[in-house]
């Protein structure tokens, strides 16, 4: 009898952290939701595909999705290891400007996607022929409208690690994959559900994702499509530069970043 109640006494304390933490909620129903929406639209897209060409595709999605990934993340992650290693006010009271800083952030990011994508491009080719490089000058506008999103992306996640603290840590893994269905990574737009695609033009990477195939496919760039993302890009990494700024401005004045509240 006394082993039972040690044991719902431990079940009463992992109940009461599950509804306070959206890390262990995302772990119930965000990830198996977003796993069964990204490989369903998949496996329906496959069905009527010629697989080499299929394979094509996939390869250089994952490419460049780990590139909008880790543009994402060279903010989001950057800035909350200052938190985790309690170096965020030793930071903040240099001189150095919100802007100069997010800039470094964002410019170091992209060097080391650079190199993630040059040594990706080198693997898919060497283990399965795929030249990722074969989309020629395409490429260049491609990467660089999945940064600015990326980038973008990453100052809103920040905003709201700034507000809600270590709660909302889980999400600067989970935005990035909260959107991937809605992206078009995998398959393009004409699968999702009618409803879906509504949001999914309202995403710039979308449409490089759509380009990507058409380059793939007929070796000609879709400048419609590129010119879409890159004025959606701006319009998004302009508020997210000033929702952070706002954000950061807020937590300062009320002390948080004095804080314990990101431990």
């Amino acid at each position: 009898m006394t082993m039972w109640l040690r044991i719902s006494g431990l079940l009463l304390r992992n109940f009461y952290l599950y509804r306070r933490s959206l890390a262990r909620a995302m772990e119930i129903f965000f990830w198996p939701i977003m796993n069964l929406l990204v490989w369903g639209f998949l496996t329906r897209y496959l069905k009527g595909m010629d697989l080499p060409v299929a394979i094509h595709f996939l390869l250089g999605a994952m490419i460049l999705w780990d590139l909008l990934y880790r543009s994402q993340q060279s903010i989001t992650l950057a800035l909350t290891e200052e938190f985790w290693v309690k170096n965020i006010m030793n930071l903040f009271i240099t001189p150095v400007r919100t802007a100069e800083l997010v800039a470094s952030l964002c410019i170091m990011g992209l060097i080391k996607s650079m190199i993630t994508l040059v040594f990706l491009g080198v693997l898919a080719f060497f283990f399965y022929r795929f030249n990722i490089f074969e989309m020629g000058p395409s490429l260049v506008p491609f990467v660089a409208n999945l940064a600015l999103f990326g980038w973008a992306m990453g100052m809103f996640t920040m905003s709201l690690i700034l507000r809600y603290g270590h709660a909302a840590e889980a999400l600067i893994w989970g935005v990035p994959f909260l959107i991937q269905p809605l992206s078009a990574v995998f398959y393009p737009v004409s699968v999702l559900p009618p409803w879906l695609r509504i949001f999914s033009y309202a995403l710039p990477s979308t449409y490089i994702f759509e380009g990507m195939r058409a380059v793939l496919n007929t070796g000609t760039p879709n400048r419609t499509l590129l010119v879409l993302s890159f004025a959606m890009n701006l319009v998004y990494l302009a508020a997210g530069g000033l929702v952070f700024a706002w954000m950061l401005h807020q937590v300062r004045k009320k002390g948080y970043l004095t804080r314990t509240h990101l431990e």
